[in-house]
């Protein structure tokens, strides 16, 4: 039996100076896994921005893995500044055995000062079987 196993991380921050006058926090994320068959693939993200008198600061992680007993796993994260003060991760992880497979897929956005944002799908298929589906949706503000 082989095992085959990967898994990513990253993380980023991003600080703006935009003073206010009390301090505010906003934290976030979701996170999902599936299963079956010898496969398996799980992924986070997590994101947070806090707003004091001298500024705004936020932070984005996500991360990924999969694992196949006797087929093929993979999983990647991919982790960026989007447009103003927003940062962005998208993490996906996929395990399959011949028909049968896992994946799962976890989108966080942060929004300096403003909110977090973050899906995660999952799903699963084993042949003879209907599909395993499932969606976690989280936004703090």
């Amino acid at each position: 039996m082989k095992a085959c196993i990967n898994w990513t991380a990253a993380a980023i921050f991003l600080a703006a100076s935009a003073p206010l006058s009390a301090q505010t926090s906003i934290s976030g994320g979701s996170a999902g896994s599936a299963a079956v068959g010898g496969t398996s693939a799980s992924t986070v993200g997590t994101g947070g921005t806090s707003t004091s008198p001298t500024g705004t600061g936020s932070s984005i992680a996500a991360g990924g893995s999969a694992a196949a007993a006797s087929g093929k796993a993979q999983s990647g994260t991919h982790v960026n500044q989007g447009n103003g003060p927003v940062l962005n991760a998208n993490t996906r992880a996929q395990a399959h055995d011949g028909g049968t497979f896992s994946r799962s897929q976890t989108r966080t956005k942060v929004k300096a000062g403003e909110e977090v944002q973050s899906t995660t799908r999952t799903m699963s298929h084993q042949p003879g079987s209907a599909p395993v589906k499932s969606t976690t949706s989280n936004t703090a503000r």
